[in-house]
């Protein structure tokens, strides 16, 4: 079997998303590489609908059709917002609870409203967790996937404008700010050799170790 040649310095790489928010994230994640990220949306690639039932095959669906489309290699992140006490919602719906246009102001009251509408009150009742899912498409069909988790708390009001979706009212386990008030190095905390905090970064920091050069 033929192995895959790492990602070096210069290579580029499509991210199979137009959500502003994630961009500049993995533009930040991946600055330390030099690998050049061109968004979906600047290539002008119409976005896929996402009719999987899970991160993974709504993250597949992505980078499969940025991947087929650009003729480059295609990174997809399908993420979202699970809570416990409404039996993982909203889940793969993260997005999707926003609205269209996307609100997620009203997309945290959502989620608040069907917290109290559970009398889930207590802090041990609004417990949560982040999933990350990257997918790594190739033009040729192939594709590799990357799992992320961080867990915390719901907290209300929202707190903190930094960040984007969900980020003010989720306080990640071991602090006492949500990922809202937190600079994007504390939110990534990410450097090779470590695991990082966010669920992203700690998605991204498996695929640095499968699929980036050391050299």
């Amino acid at each position: 079997m033929t192995s895959i040649p790492r990602l070096r310095d210069g290579d580029r790489l499509v991210l199979a998303s137009h959500n502003k928010g994630k961009l500049v994230e993995f533009q930040e994640l991946f600055e330390p590489f030099g690998l050049e990220i061109i968004s979906a949306a600047e290539l002008d690639l119409p976005e896929p609908e996402e009719t999987g039932t899970t991160f993974a095959e709504n993250a597949r669906i992505k980078a499969h059709a940025a991947a087929q489309a650009s003729g480059m290699l295609a990174l997809s992140d399908d993420s979202g917002l699970c809570v416990d006490a409404l039996g993982g919602d909203p889940g793969v719906y993260t997005a999707d609870w926003a609205g269209v246009p996307r609100n997620f102001e009203h997309a945290m009251k959502r989620v608040e409203d069907a917290l109290q509408a559970a009398n889930a009150t207590s802090p041990n009742q609004r417990r949560g967790y982040f999933n990350a899912t990257l997918c790594l498409a190739h033009p040729d069909g192939r594709d590799e996937l990357f799992v992320g988790r961080c867990d915390g708390t719901l907290v209300w009001p929202p707190r903190g404008e930094r960040g984007h979706g969900y980020d003010p009212v989720f306080m990640p386990d071991g602090y006492d700010i949500t990922f809202g008030q937190m600079a994007a190095e504390a939110k990534h905390s990410w450097a090779p050799g470590q695991q990082g905090l966010s669920h992203r970064a700690r998605a991204f920091s498996k695929f640095v170790e499968d699929q980036i050069a050391k050299d």
